[in-house]
């Protein structure tokens, strides 16, 4: 599958290659913060958001949903969206933490690549 599921004049999506269900969400002008971006950015970034938030769910029935933007070493506008479960190798820790344990999640990448296919046709 692509890196890239979905992009419109104000954003786009990718796939951010992790064993685990996780996007990256992108304003498409590079904007520094989200608050430089203009209205219909943010809310099309807000709602791009919900829409995988709640596919995520649905999909894996994850332990949590986190939902980051730090951008420090990318200083432009993205989110990370990512499903998390107990048995992921970095749980409880974010995924840029320590690794905790060895992954036993059983999450395959036919898995992924179907519900990351099935994504980009909901956006």
């Amino acid at each position: 599958m692509q890196n890239q599921i979905y992009q419109n004049n104000l954003i786009y999506v990718e796939i951010h290659d992790s064993y685990i269900p996780w996007l990256k969400v992108f304003d498409k002008q590079g904007r520094k913060e989200f608050s430089d971006c203009d209205i219909d950015t943010r809310l099309e970034i807000i709602r791009v958001l919900d829409v995988i938030e709640r596919e995520m769910i649905k999909s894996f029935n994850p332990t949590k949903i986190n939902i980051a933007s730090f951008g420090n070493y990318l200083p432009k506008v993205h989110f990370h969206i990512m499903a998390r479960f107990e048995n992921d190798g970095y749980f409880p820790e974010s995924m840029w933490g320590t690794k905790q344990k060895e992954n036993t999640t059983t999450i395959t990448k036919s898995t992924l690549d179907e519900f990351y296919t099935k994504l980009s046709s909901l956006l």
